[in-house]
This record gives C-alpha cells, sequence and structure tokens, in this order.
C-alpha cells in the first residue's frame, strides 16, 4: 500500500470514527472501501464486460415457474405493488 494524507472536517473524521467503532474496522479501511466503491462508479463497465457478467448469471436462479418468458409482463405487474 501507499501511504498518502487526506485532510477532513472535524463532522468527517467524528462520523467515520463512530462507524468504525460499530463495524470494528479502522478509519483507513473505511475511507478505502468507500474509494473502491467510487471508483467502481466512475470507471463505467465496458460492453463486452456488462454481457460477459449477465451471460456469467444465466440459470443460476429459478423461480420455481415454468411459464415466465412467456407471461413476463404478468409476473411484473403483480409484483410492482410489493416494491
Amino acid at each position: 500500500m501507499i501511504r498518502t494524507q487526506i485532510q477532513l472536517t472535524e463532522e468527517q473524521i467524528s462520523k467515520l470514527k463512530r462507524i468504525a467503532g460499530r463495524e470494528q474496522k479502522s478509519v483507513a479501511e473505511l475511507i478505502r472501501q468507500a474509494i473502491d466503491q467510487w471508483l467502481v462508479l466512475a470507471e463505467p463497465l465496458s460492453i463486452e464486460e456488462r454481457k460477459q457478467r449477465a451471460l456469467s448469471i444465466m440459470g443460476k436462479y429459478h423461480s420455481g415457474l415454468a411459464d415466465v418468458g412467456v407471461n413476463h409482463d404478468k409476473y411484473l405487474n403483480e409484483s410492482s405493488g410489493t416494491w
């Protein structure tokens, strides 16, 4: 790892310390996790990577219904009230 310095407001460090204590992590670990999440959002996946991820989950989940491919709109309408 590479050491770096950042300046935080008193409110930021106070909140980070409180969360770190609750989650039993260091403030540095929380900051690294936050940066990792931001980096994922800041660099969108390529179309090819999106395709690969979508294909990789095909067939992994089962609804228990045999007609979802045909009646997907029906099931979507039925479930829309539960969100």
